[in-house]
């Protein structure tokens, strides 16, 4: 249950996070909105408050993380770009 889960609200948070920033939300906040929609997720569709909370957070951060790294991949060029590393 918990990869259906995983494979299907993890595109939802992304989609939520992205209409919130499109509504004004500066986008240093959008991972922590990422967790907070994730723990919602998890709290309210899960039977127990432990499980639900571990889940959602694992599914938030998972969210944020694809976002992010997405992003990345698309903006960037793989440089560092404080230490000018690959």
């Amino acid at each position: 249950m918990y990869e259906f889960l995983n494979l299907v609200v993890i595109p939802l948070i992304i989609g939520m996070v992205e209409i919130v920033k499109r509504a004004g939300l500066p986008v240093r906040f959008a991972p922590l909105v990422a967790l907070a929609i994730g723990l919602f997720f998890g709290i309210f569709y899960l039977d127990t408050l432990k499980e639900g909370i571990i889940v959602g957070l694992m599914v938030g951060l998972s969210a944020s993380g694809l976002y992010s790294g997405s992003k990345n991949l698309r903006n960037g060029n793989g440089y560092d770009k404080l230490s000018d590393k690959k």
